[in-house]
């Protein structure tokens, strides 16, 4: 499953709504639907991220989460490691080949590293130091 076909089942379920009334409403088979709730179709079209959310009444926030999510759900990733460290190209490759076998635990300290490692991104290179600087110039001096 993909985190939006999980979004977007949890989303129709918690409304009560059918499978086939919402495929209808957005002009696909109950089929592709159902398999993009499970994760074995590719990432959705712009033009169905609208639909889904206005057959939700979805607007603001909540649309922006959903169509990052969908940004987010290609269930069949590739990943370009060249130019990289060649450690970068062993991860992707290992990743790949023993993702089904990674615990719900191991999969969220990954995340964690990334989640940091993108936060670090934001900040830009040097944060981490001028944020220790700052610390020091602003502790009591004895």
């Amino acid at each position: 499953m993909t985190p939006f076909g999980e979004r977007v089942r949890q989303l129709r379920r918690e409304r009560g709504l059918l499978l086939k009334d919402m495929a209808a409403h957005l002009g696909v088979s109950s089929a592709y639907l159902s398999a993009l709730e499970r994760g074995e179709r590719g990432k959705p079209t712009w033009a169905l991220i609208q639909g889904v959310l206005q057959y939700f009444n979805i607007i603001w926030d909540e649309a922006d989460a959903l169509a990052r999510l969908a940004d987010i759900s290609d269930p069949r990733v590739r990943i370009d490691t060249a130019g990289t460290d060649p450690r970068a190209t062993l991860l992707a490759n290992r990743l790949a080949r023993e993702i089904k076998a990674l615990s719900e635990a191991d999969l969220e300290k990954i995340l964690a590293i990334l989640d940091n490692a993108q936060e670090k991104g934001r900040r830009g290179p040097d944060s981490g130091a001028a944020a220790q600087e700052a610390d020091r110039e602003s502790s009591p001096r004895p």
